[in-house]
């Protein structure tokens, strides 16, 4: 049984998560894309970012003023609830800025330093993810009701498909090519959404084996990360470690640890 303490946690991200979609969704300028190139583009996807990060962060202080903050545009309280609320308010900035669908606000709370509930709302998809911990994973879209979410069975690793991300540096970006060029032939395949709280979601859902990337922030997967475990898969980060910005992996448990141990043979974690 969930506790009360989760439900509310949950019922207020589901709110959050769910109002700073919609600002992002019908705030957007139709021709956003256009000047894609130019500065002034940019700077009205940081000043949507910023808003919908400010819509979250006053609906936690009205509801929830004793709990902490960490948000990906600089929010930042220590709080004195024991709960702490990570955020990103957009994930998947260049796709939102071009048009491309996936994006997502990613609403976690922690509980005295464990996630224990993850919203992450995909707009565009009409999608919307959520887990309490011990609880199962569940999703609502174009179907009837909710549905729980299960990674799908067992693969073995050549026959897995498999998502990542690539950083914007491009001393960075080019060693990350490097390991997936090495990754490639013994995969199915690899995809590259844009979104790691998305991809993370789509792990949990079935729709991929695994998914891995390195420099992401405690509020690109924190929600993602809880939903994918509650779907059965496994995440982490280097072996024996938790997912971080050295590197996030999930996967089904057929592909998590052949995935992570050639990861760290590849060196994907460093230059």
């Amino acid at each position: 049984m969930t506790e009360p303490l989760h439900t509310e946690l949950l019922e207020l991200a589901h709110e959050a998560a769910r109002r700073a979609g919609e600002l992002l969704r019908d705030g957007r300028p139709a021709d956003l894309a256009v000047a894609a190139t130019k500065s002034s583009p940019i700077d009205v996807v940081t000043e949507m970012d910023i808003a919908a990060e400010k819509l979250i962060t006053g609906l936690i202080a009205d509801r929830r003023p004793a709990d902490g903050v960490l948000g990906e545009e600089g929010a930042a309280s220590e709080g004195t609830s024991g709960v702490r609320w990570v955020i990103d308010p957009l994930d998947g900035t260049v796709n939102y800025l071009y048009g491309l669908p996936t994006w997502a606000v990613s609403v976690a709370a922690e509980q005295d330093g464990e996630t224990v509930v993850g919203v992450v709302s995909a707009p565009m998809r009409g999608e919307t993810y959520h887990a309490v911990r011990g609880g199962g994973a569940w999703a609502t879209g174009a179907w009837a009701g909710e549905r729980r979410l299960a990674c799908r069975p067992a693969a073995p690793l050549d026959q897995a498909l498999v998502s990542t991300g690539f950083n914007y540096v491009s001393e960075v970006r080019a060693h990350q090519a490097e390991v997936a060029r090495k990754l490639i032939p013994l995969l199915r395949d690899i995809r590259r959404s844009g979104s790691a709280a998305v991809d993370l979601c789509d792990v949990a859902a079935g729709r991929l084996d695994g998914y891995f990337e390195r420099g992401l922030h405690a509020w690109d997967y924190g929600a993602g990360d809880l939903i994918a475990r509650e779907a059965g898969a496994l995440t982490g980060g280097r072996p024996a470690q938790r997912p971080s910005g050295e590197l996030t992996v999930a996967g089904t448990p057929g592909v998590f640890e052949p995935l992570q141990r050639l990861l760290e043979d590849f060196g994907a974690w460093h230059d």
